[in-house]
């Protein structure tokens, strides 16, 4: 049973206020389509279908950066998605806004724009406060419910996301509960067999937090990407260092050797790590070494090596469930895809409760022909995703589980 209140409860013929995260590349002052409007398209769409009224909020950037713009060109996406119009109108609580949102008939979609445009917005504050300022007061008074989407931004106290279930009745959309469920499942869900996680990425710290705080509910890490070098640092080896500008290695290491050591000394048989790593040679081709070959670290290591890869396939085969955390290597560049594709390959062939999560890691799934269908869920959530499975509270799922009482 779900925690909290779904669409599926919602009565007929209501005036929807529908919080997504449609946070996107921008190219030339536009918004990039991406996974993010698929997913949100499937609350949209049948929010629409069923005859509701629908007002949609989203973010695009912060203030100050160039990804910061209005979110016209986010309506003509969604719109392409959902095979639908999606008007949109240059405010968010302002009088324009409001008479565009009153004029809405039934089975009608409107975006308003960009949510961080309002200064209520971004300061991370409780609800109770959120609940009070004028964008959350002036607007909740338009609709009869409020469904939030918007899994990926669930651990920020901004006012989309934290003021109106305190003002409206507060509902889940599609995308909200598919990953809530998948992400909650290390922690609340039984498996009959073995539990791997694959562990990469450049955010060496997130992932390494990730590790202390569920290693109880873990059999297997899987290493790789740059907290796998700095582990292999730790046991020993000559890698897990800076030698550029880079600086992804050395500041990480200062953070978080204490605990690298502690891992290793407690969980060292959980403890998977790379044989081998990839490297680019002086043809610019993909070159591999092993780990104990390695008297300096001379070049950047771009990926595990392919024995590395042979040695975590069985390793996923014979698990109940696996859940991933992060790319292996560079796998943008196809030299450099052989440990990320090479483990999603192996998760795709297997009978196993199967997540992918972790930044752009999903992208490789469609970038080298894979299908989401082969995996349980493809998480589009970045920080919420860590959040989950560290444990840590989501303040917008816990207002909506509170709403659900």
């Amino acid at each position: 049973m779900t925690a909290f209140n779904t669409i599926d409860d919602l009565d007929d013929a209501q005036r929807v206020l529908v919080r997504l995260d449609l946070n996107s590349p921008v190219e030339d002052g536009t918004a990039q389509d991406n996974r993010r409007f698929d997913r949100h398209a499937e609350t949209v769409g049948e929010l629409a279908e069923a005859g509701h009224r629908v007002v949609c909020m989203a973010h695009q950037g912060r203030p100050g950066r160039d990804s910061f713009i209005s979110l016209s060109s986010h309506a003509e996406v969604l719109a392409d998605h959902i095979d639908r119009d999606v008007g949109f109108v240059e405010g968010i609580y302002s009088e324009t806004a409001l008479e565009a949102i009153r004029s809405l008939e039934a089975g009608e979609v409107l975006l308003l724009e960009n949510t961080r445009m309002a200064d209520e917005e971004l300061p991370e504050e409780d609800p109770e406060v959120k609940a009070e300022t004028k964008f959350v007061q002036t607007l909740a008074g338009e609709f009869d419910a409020y469904i939030n989407d918007a899994y990926s931004a669930a651990h920020r106290k901004h006012a989309s996301l934290v003021g109106f279930p305190l003002v409206l009745p507060a509902y889940a959309g599609r995308v909200m509960q598919s990953e809530y469920e998948a992400n909650t499942a290390i922690a609340e869900r039984e498996f009959d067999g073995q539990v791997t996680m694959i562990i990469g990425g450049t955010k060496a710290t997130d992932v390494i937090g990730v590790m202390n705080a569920i290693g109880d509910r873990i059999d297997t890490f899987c290493m790789g990407g740059i907290a796998g070098e700095l582990f292999l640092r730790a046991d020993g080896a000559n890698v897990g260092y800076d030698i550029d500008d880079s600086e992804l290695f050395d500041s990480q290491w200062d953070e978080n050797a204490d605990t690298i050591g502690e891992l290793l000394a407690d969980r060292g048989d959980q403890i998977e790590l790379a044989v081998d790593l990839a490297y680019a040679d002086e043809e610019d081709d993909r070159a591999e070494i092993d780990v104990a070959e390695i008297a300096e670290k001379t070049e950047s290591f771009l990926d595990i090596g392919s024995d590395s890869v042979a040695a975590y396939e069985p390793i996923i085969r014979d698990s109940d469930a696996v859940f991933v955390k992060g790319a292996l290597g560079v796998f943008e560049d196809e030299r450099f895809s052989v440990g990320t594709v090479g483990v999603l390959e192996a998760i795709a062939d297997t009978d196993c409760f199967s997540v992918v999560g972790g930044g752009d890691t999903s992208r490789a799934i469609e970038m080298y022909g894979m299908e989401e269908s082969d995996f349980s869920h493809v998480s589009i959530a970045g920080g919420a995703y860590i959040r989950a499975l560290t444990g840590e509270p989501l303040p917008a799922i816990e207002l909506l589980i509170d709403a659900a009482k």
